[in-house]
């Protein structure tokens, strides 16, 4: 197997398991070939993992250097991108289409009762074009499916109301079948087919709950005519609609040359992703990776960015997507912020693939300079949490017990945010009497940290307590007793919402859900309730397990166990030969066993 690059190492094993598509360059920054992908860390990965039976493909994988992704919704989106790359950028490598062809389109016409069918051409002719569709099958379902439930005209007569009211037509064929209800000589009002356009429009972009209803209700009525055929037909269709999506993020004929960007940042990095669109198309896309040095603000790297895009790809852009309007305007460009519909969501794409940059790039830190990727963790700890040191040493309590009984608590321990399960430690609750979690959590910290200063262990920079605002202020009693108050931060985290409780703030701290910070102080959270349970359910099953086996000396509850379930009963072990017993667990403890049996008859 050849051995490729540290580089290309690190993004394989980065890789995102969303749908998307990749790019493979060579030491030349030259495209070498453009795939789609299902699983991009799945696909990717393949390419350097198995034996390739073609010399182009083992060649062409010999030249990678570089590979860059876009993520998006859907394996559709991932075809349709695919194609428009492929048709705009020419790889070497990608087959190339032998006409101009590009995926159909449904056409819903600008006029008085609007015209609707299908098209591989788009017009600026004021009509509303939905797609693109990359399965023909699934497009002729859709529009199968539209003139079942809302008859339509296919004609090109001028239905002007002057025309209608002078019975200038008469009803075709279509009216007779009953696939048209022959608006051309005023047997359909244009309300009532306007609200049959205005269903229509919500089919097509993806919004099909209330054409499913109909479906069923359709569906249902051939049922009790006994017309199974016809139901099982409808029902096949409602399945495959179900399955559609019926509107790409990717491609939208209403936007055209327009450069898109969008930012996310941090105290010492901006990453910001750019589209751009031509045509209503991505033909280009790149991540910027900018680092502070003047703790610069989002809207002056978002202001460069913006610059050294346009001056890369020489980009002529009148409109500019942004996530907000900065102050410096470009010359002959506007600034628009979208807000909702196809604009939006091309900007939420463009976010997406900006957090999919960072959090790649932030895990092949982690693994090509762990020490960097660990002191910016804990510095981002510590700006999270408003401490005034790094969280290198954190330990964590959660109490377990049932109704009292058998009350334990356990101890993790995180070093430089990472388990230290060598450290970990679990404590057999003495004092409290009852199920009282607060006297527990009481108890079990001030036996903690009573020992750490008297034997002088290291004091932690970081304490979390499993629990809310009470099972906090019990904590804070012992840490008041010891002198610790001030000296170490202490925090409470509570399950249902994730709120950060410190002392006496009444209002919780809520973090961004995909923060590191809160993600290991759940995964601290989750460990001393594992290694909580764990211990809690040893001592409960010892404590349990009291059977006449338990007076033997020299016969452990393994031992014990295992007779058990060898032999069902205490009555079937006493009933039991030498021979058999020393079958089961060896002849030194059988004889233990058997003479203890011996005697007690």
């Amino acid at each position: 197997m050849e051995i490729f690059s540290e580089h290309i190492q690190s993004i394989l094993k980065t890789l995102p398991d969303n749908p998307g598509v990749y790019r493979y360059y060579d030491v030349d920054n030259n495209l070498l070939y453009v795939g789609k992908a299902k699983n991009l860390k799945k696909r990717v990965t393949s390419y350097f993992t198995k034996e390739h039976d073609t010399y182009r493909l083992r060649i062409m994988v010999k030249k990678i250097v570089d590979i860059k992704t876009i993520i998006v919704d859907t394996e559709m989106d991932a075809l349709i991108l695919e194609n428009n790359l492929i048709k705009s950028l020419t790889p070497k490598y990608n087959i190339m289409l032998r006409d101009d062809k590009t995926y159909p389109w449904i056409v819903i016409t600008k006029e008085r009762f609007p015209r609707i069918y299908h098209t591989r051409q788009l017009k600026k002719d004021g009509a509303d074009y939905f797609g693109p569709y990359p399965s023909v099958t699934t497009m002729f379902i859709l529009l199968d499916l539209i003139k079942q439930l809302y008859p339509l005209r296919t004609c090109t007569l001028d239905l002007s109301e002057e025309n209608i009211d002078s019975k200038k037509f008469k009803a075709c064929l279509e009216f007779q079948i009953g696939k048209c209800k022959a608006p051309c000589i005023g047997n359909q009002s244009l309300q009532d087919y306007e609200r049959g356009i205005t269903h229509i429009r919500e089919i097509v972009k993806g919004d099909i709950n209330f054409a499913i209803k109909d479906l069923k209700h359709l569906m249902h009525e051939h049922a009790e005519k006994l017309e199974f055929e016809h139901a099982a037909i409808i029902k096949k269709k409602i399945e495959l609609l179900e399955k559609y999506q019926s509107k790409s993020t990717i491609v939208h004929p209403s936007i055209t040359d327009t450069d898109v960007f969008a930012i996310i940042s941090d105290d010492k990095v901006a990453y910001v992703n750019y589209f751009k669109v031509m045509n209503g198309t991505i033909i280009q896309a790149q991540t910027l990776e900018l680092k502070k040095k003047l703790d610069e603000t989002d809207e002056e790297m978002l202001v460069f960015a913006i610059n050294e895009i346009r001056i890369r790809y020489n980009s002529l852009s009148k409109e500019i997507f942004v996530p907000f309007e900065p102050e410096l305007i470009f010359d002959n460009a506007k600034y628009v912020v979208p807000k909702i519909g196809d604009k939006k969501h091309l900007m939420d794409l463009c976010f997406k693939n900006a957090e999919a940059y960072k959090r790649e790039r932030e895990k092949q830190l982690a693994i090509i300079d762990p020490e960097r990727h660990t002191d910016r963790v804990m510095q981002q700890m510590m700006k999270d949490l408003r401490m005034k040191v790094e969280p290198r040493r954190i330990e964590g309590f959660d109490n377990s017990n049932i109704q009292g009984d058998y009350a334990v608590s356990a101890m993790p321990v995180f070093i430089d945010g990472k388990p230290a399960k060598k450290e970990y430690r679990h404590y057999n609750v003495k004092t409290v009497i009852g199920p009282d979690d607060f006297a527990t959590m009481e108890e079990v910290v001030l036996r903690r940290y009573t020992r750490v200063i008297e034997e002088g262990l290291p004091m932690p920079q970081l304490i979390v307590i499993d629990g809310g605002k009470g099972q906090l202020g019990a904590a804070i009693i012992s840490l008041r007793k010891l002198d610790l108050m001030g000296k170490v931060t202490v925090i409470g985290i509570a399950k249902r919402l994730e709120e950060i409780y410190f002392p006496g703030d009444p209002v919780p701290m809520y973090l961004d859900k995909r923060s590191e910070t809160l993600k290991i102080i759940q995964h601290i959270r989750d460990e001393a309730h594992r290694f909580g349970i764990t211990h809690h359910r040893n001592k409960r099953s010892r404590e349990t397990f009291k059977t006449e086996l338990s007076e033997i000396k020299g016969i452990s509850d393994k031992t014990a166990q295992k007779l058990l379930t060898e032999l069902k009963s205490v009555k079937g072990i006493k009933e039991a030969t030498l021979a058999e017993l020393v079958t089961i667990i060896g002849n030194s403890k059988a004889n233990l066993v058997y003479e203890f049996f011996k005697k007690d008859n």
